[in-house]
């Protein structure tokens, strides 16, 4: 499930990129298939040895072209171990609203990105995140949870002051906010409610068989209840 939408953010083969706190490294492999020279990094060592076995698959089973490359490390995203200007492409995705010092993060993609080059964020959208903090405590007061919400505006300031040209927006993932919603009101850690056992069926089965009914319906949704805001820039 892609949170960045490459038909606006363009990729091309050879472009190094950096997936900045890949978590499970959903854009990571993504960016592997179309033919990127990737690098994935995230605190967690744990994900990162689990993102690199599945690189090393994707490898085996010839998923990615000719000249792509993958790495999986784990690093600080307040301190990047890379010079300047060592990226085409910077995603930083659901990431930003559990760092404290999210300027200090946005310095360091922009001092890592080369002159031009595209950076893609995502957060938890504005109105669809409130309704999870009301409904659930234990959804963000948790170790490592999200300690902010952004508005959209909010997000696209820091991001010039930290000397980007945002060039567009979106919202992604209209079907995702009920199922959270539904999440906290059951009890976050209560996967036994039968309301969301249900829904987490039909989210799983719009992601692997990714029917027309669901498609339409979430195009729809988007503008309205999409559980991210996505922003790109220069």
């Amino acid at each position: 499930m892609l949170t960045v939408d490459f038909s606006r953010f363009p990729l091309a083969p050879g472009d190094r990129v950096l997936d900045l706190g890949c978590g499970a490294g959903r854009h990571a492999f993504e960016c592997y298939r179309r033919g990127a020279r990737v690098v994935a990094l995230d605190r967690n060592g744990e994900e990162i040895r689990e993102v690199a076995t599945w690189f090393a698959a994707m490898k085996e089973a010839g998923e990615a072209p000719a000249g792509a490359t993958a790495t999986a490390m784990e690093g600080d995203a307040l301190a990047l171990p890379f010079p300047d200007d060592s990226f085409d492409v910077v995603i930083i995705s659901e990431v930003m609203e559990h760092i404290p010092d999210d300027k200090g993060v946005l310095a360091e993609m922009v001092r890592v990105l080369k002159p031009g080059g595209r950076i893609a964020v995502t957060v938890p959208r504005y109105g669809p995140e409130k309704v999870c903090w009301a409904l659930s405590d234990a959804y963000h007061e948790v170790e490592g949870g999200h300690i902010r919400i952004y508005r959209g505006d909010e997000l696209l300031r820091k991001m010039r002051e930290a000397g980007l040209r945002p060039y567009g927006t979106h919202h992604a993932h209209g079907l995702h906010s009920p199922y959270w919603w539904l999440k906290c009101a059951f009890g976050v850690d209560n996967e036994k409610a039968l309301p969301v056992r249900a829904y987490h069926k039909l989210l799983v089965w719009d992601i692997m068989k990714k029917p027309l009914a669901t498609r339409v319906a979430e195009r729809a949704l988007d503008p309205l209840i999409g559980k991210s805001f996505v922003a790109y820039a220069t």
